[in-house]
């Protein structure tokens, strides 16, 4: 993709995402992710209805008259985007692949948190980290991740969360608002999650396409697993092979939400052809 191609497509997302948050989101995001506590700001004089609780004694007694103590919410919050870029997000049979969805959700959350004055960091992974951005705040910063959301050519096409989640952890020490948005076909990973959800405030996101929820009967079909690259004939007028493949995809989806729910984590599932602007409207509202 040439540079004027590349600015075109980020300015687009940018206009759409960031209008979603200014307009959308941006109270929601701040309701539903608080910050870390109270922070001491200034004394005034006291007025009727103040808490005695809040009386500053020391400059009560040097003024002579009685002062309290100011408190204002420690705002100031870091957000880090995990992004699965592995092989199966090169998927889609509707308008979007999962990997555009994946970009404009990213982008929203990351305007979101920008109108608060939080910090934004990315990791883009596989089955190993393919990029790592640490946080930081400003335009200029979330239109590189955008950009790297939309050009990034990843080294592997597996997938492996685990190894991320443990990235993460060594990587951002402090409590993190932590968004991980996949198509989540993979397992074995909610261990780790467990021990990352003590610490951040986990949400998982899984897009998906409705053609990967079951096998069409089309007959005689030449399938790519697009993690591995293996070819295979399978013929899809069987039943077993349809039911087969329904248990396996249920069973992922299956251990995502028990993965995340077990380990005190946030769920959000969107279809590539559904709205995921309604979808995180609820889900922050829920949370709310």
């Amino acid at each position: 993709m040439d540079t004027k191609e590349l600015l075109k497509k980020v300015r687009k997302i940018e206009i759409k995402t960031r209008r979603l948050s200014d307009h959308v989101f941006g109270g929601e995001y701040h309701s539903t992710f608080k910050g870390r506590g109270m922070t001491f700001s200034e004394v005034r004089q006291y007025t009727y209805g103040d808490d005695v609780r809040a009386i500053d004694w020391n400059v009560t007694a040097r003024y002579n008259e009685p002062y309290v103590k100011v408190f204002e919410e420690e705002r100031e919050l870091t957000m880090m985007l995990m992004v699965d870029v592995s092989g199966s997000e090169f998927f889609g049979t509707s308008n979007q692949f999962k990997k555009e969805v994946l970009t404009e959700i990213s982008a929203t959350l990351a305007f979101s948190a920008m109108q608060n004055n939080d910090k934004v960091g990315l990791i883009l992974f596989s089955d190993e980290i393919e990029l790592f951005i640490p946080p930081k705040k400003g335009r200029s910063h979330i239109l590189r991740i955008i950009r790297e959301l939309i050009e990034f050519e990843p080294r592997s096409k597996k997938t492996d969360l685990s190894e991320a989640l443990r990235f993460l952890s060594s990587v951002i020490k402090k409590k993190a608002i932590t968004f991980i948005l996949s198509d989540f076909m993979t397992d074995d990973y909610q261990h780790t999650l467990r021990i990352v959800g003590r610490k951040h405030d986990v949400t998982g996101i899984r897009v998906f396409d409705k053609r990967e929820e079951e096998i069409p009967n089309i007959g005689m079909v030449r399938m790519e697993d697009a993690e591995t690259g293996e070819l295979m004939l399978v013929n899809t007028q069987s039943k077993s092979v349809r039911k087969e493949y329904s248990k396996f995809y249920q069973g992922r989806k299956a251990y995502f939400k028990n993965a995340f729910t077990k380990s005190g984590c946030g769920v959000l599932s969107c279809r590539v052809d559904e709205s995921y602007v309604k979808k995180l409207l609820g889900y922050f509202k829920q949370r709310g």
